[in-house]
């Protein structure tokens, strides 16, 4: 299936996708794919954000310099975009040895890859929920119904996770 078809079956059967993803050939150069995609995603998604904030900074200044909007956004997008897609990835990977070793300290032995595909596939297929969080972000701001979809878009992604590391466990039992 292709990256879209099996985003929005994880929202239908996260385990069916997961372990459909599982049990394909080890292939780094994919989970890192999905890794910079998800980030790439993520990025996107603090755009609106972004724009608010500059915006909102000095607006008198914007209306009184053509220009100088532009000028003050573009150090904070690439700021942004340095974090995002260079600084994030590596955290990430540092997350997913970090979740590999206490799963092991509880009796879940999963292997590496494992570990980093469902990681990095769960990130990927929780974007769109970023992408929603940043316009909520840009277009509504700070407060209640940006806490709720944050929490949402958390939610989801750790439900993803849980499901990738049942299946992979339940896979690495099965293979055993």
């Amino acid at each position: 299936m292709s990256v879209s078809t099996d985003i929005a079956a994880m929202y239908r059967r996260p385990a069916e996708v997961l372990r459909r993803l599982l049990s394909r050939e080890v292939s780094e150069p994919r989970a890192l794919a999905y890794l910079m995609g998800a980030c790439a995603l993520m990025f996107v998604a603090r755009l609106p954000a972004l724009s608010r904030e500059v915006s909102l900074s000095d607006p008198e200044r914007w209306a009184r310099e053509p220009g100088a909007y532009s000028e003050a956004l573009q150090p904070v997008m690439g700021g942004t975009l340095l974090a995002t897609l260079i600084f994030l990835p590596l955290i990430f990977y540092v997350i997913a040895f970090v979740v590999q070793i206490i799963l092991r300290a509880f009796g879940r032995k999963l292997g590496g890859y494992d570990m980093r595909l469902v990681l990095f596939w769960s990130l990927l297929a929780a974007a769109p929920l970023a992408l929603l969080n940043g316009l909520t972000a840009g277009f509504v701001g700070p407060g209640p119904a940006l806490t709720i979809v944050g929490v949402l878009w958390f939610a989801v992604l750790l439900w993803f996770v849980a499901t990738g590391v049942r299946e992979a466990h339940r896979l690495a039992g099965e293979s055993a």
